[in-house]
């Protein structure tokens, strides 16, 4: 093989079916943490996907997990931010704060484990470049020699293990403000083009990276993003079609993401109402934190946060959409997890408890199969189980009555049945009256047989 870049024919060579375990498991939790962790500040202007204007987001960022690049830009709130509460100081000044004293991967795993999560997903480099493993070519600049001085990568990977669950792992192949330090991003084009490392030297130190997490963790899911080097897209030595083939056989069963440019993928993915056009692809995942930031955001409530009950809508809603959800935590920088998101996260297990049974291995049905009607506050999706369909209906009432009709197929009306709390039925000519209660952890799952 050539360092010439790869043919769409070769990147075909990987294809590959979707291995059944991901098929089926429709949750799963992402982990940002990192040094930006320590001054946990941005903006929170809206979700990423609401707001048109490049120039605004990027100013006023309510990533705070790019804290290093909003800082950079002149005149922006993070930038005076920056000067008051930290004497404009260096970003490398919060890696060496960044204590995680307060660390515990066990309880963090059993948290997403009772929130019915299916897979965990750690950043192990974002794009300020600082490990968090003792990664090769790093030197010290990562947690294993400053900070937390802990390998947090390995200890997050056993408590997963030790749980059963999933393991992925997020890295940033597409920046690395610290090795390819480029002027702040203003633009889209930037950060996907004009601004990121395409050079040979980058796409060999990010392989080597990956490679490295492939061997000492053995994930079952590699999450890049943003981009991959242009001079790496490739199957010779330090080649992306190598790293590739080296992962699946590795783990055979294992999936790798979308974000590597226009080379090869298992799944898309869309974040917070980006992408959008992933989710048509068949097979998809949805990523967005409980508030507007991925990484930890002081600033954020929770007027900016989703309860329990609305993660569980969302959940559902990207599920009957054929996708999986991805929901981020933003741990501390001391290692606990902020209180309105682990709220949020027990509430949501709460209802999982019930519901996620009829989420694993769920697919659409198609829409005109039954309508719904409980004027502007009703909510329902449904979701294809075979010899059965299930209806997911909420409402933005405490208390309300939504009625089930024939749609385009025939379901046995006369014998569904509630799985859980919150609901209630009657069957009257045909229809089924479905009344919520205000005991309701998430929306009522109504079981439908097929006639």
């Amino acid at each position: 093989m050539t360092d010439a870049t790869a043919t769409p024919e070769e990147w075909n060579q990987l294809s590959r079916p979707v291995p059944e375990w991901f098929q089926n498991a429709p949750f799963g939790i992402f982990i940002h943490w990192g040094a930006y962790s320590v001054p946990a500040w941005a903006e929170p202007i809206g979700a990423l996907g609401t707001i048109d204007d490049d120039r605004e987001w990027f100013t006023h960022n309510p990533y705070a997990e790019w804290y290093y690049n909003t800082i950079r830009i002149d005149g922006s709130p993070a930038q005076q931010h920056q000067k008051e509460a930290f004497d404009g100081e260096d970003y490398d000044a919060f890696l060496d704060q960044w204590k995680a004293e307060q660390f515990d991967p066990a309880d963090w795993v059993e948290l997403f484990k009772f929130a019915g999560a299916d897979y965990v997903v750690p950043t192990t480099k974002h794009h300020d470049g600082i490990a968090l493993w003792d990664a090769p070519e790093t030197g010290e600049r990562n947690t294993v020699h400053r900070g937390p001085r802990k390998d947090l990568i390995g200890e997050i990977a056993h408590a997963v293990e030790e749980k059963g669950l999933k393991l992925g792992l997020y890295y940033s192949g597409g920046l690395d403000w610290h090795v390819r330090p480029f002027p702040p991003h203003l633009t889209s084009q930037s950060v996907h083009d004009t601004s990121r490392p395409k050079d040979a030297g980058y796409a060999k130190y990010a392989y080597k990276h990956v490679v490295d997490l492939v061997d000492k963790y053995r994930p079952d899911i590699l999450w890049n993003d943003i981009e991959w080097p242009d001079a790496g897209k490739h199957f010779g030595k330090y080649g992306l079609g190598t790293l590739f083939q080296h992962f699946y056989a590795a783990n055979p069963d294992g999936v790798v993401n979308d974000r590597w440019g226009e080379t090869h993928k298992d799944y898309a993915t869309s974040e917070y109402e980006h992408f959008s056009q992933s989710e048509s692809e068949s097979q998809w995942e949805n990523c967005r934190g409980v508030g507007f930031s991925f990484g930890y955001n002081q600033v954020e409530g929770p007027e900016q946060s989703l309860t329990g009950r609305q993660l569980a809508q969302h959940l559902t809603d990207v599920v009957s959409r054929g996708g999986h959800f991805l929901l981020n935590v933003g741990p501390k920088a001391d290692g606990t997890i902020p209180e309105i998101q682990r709220r949020a996260l027990t509430d949501l297990g709460r209802w999982m408890a019930t519901a996620k049974e009829y989420l694993v291995g769920a697919l659409p049905l198609e829409p005109a199969a039954s309508t719904a009607s409980g004027g502007e506050s009703s909510w329902t999706r449904w979701v294809d189980r075979g010899p059965e369909v299930v209806a997911f209906i909420d409402s933005t009432k405490e208390d309300a009555e939504i009625v089930l009709e024939p749609g385009a197929e025939r379901f046995a009306f006369d014998k569904a049945s509630v799985a859980g709390p919150g609901g209630a039925l009657t069957f009257t000519d045909g229809a089924l009256k479905v009344t919520l209660t205000a005991d309701r952890l998430g929306p009522v799952v109504v079981r439908v047989p097929r006639s």
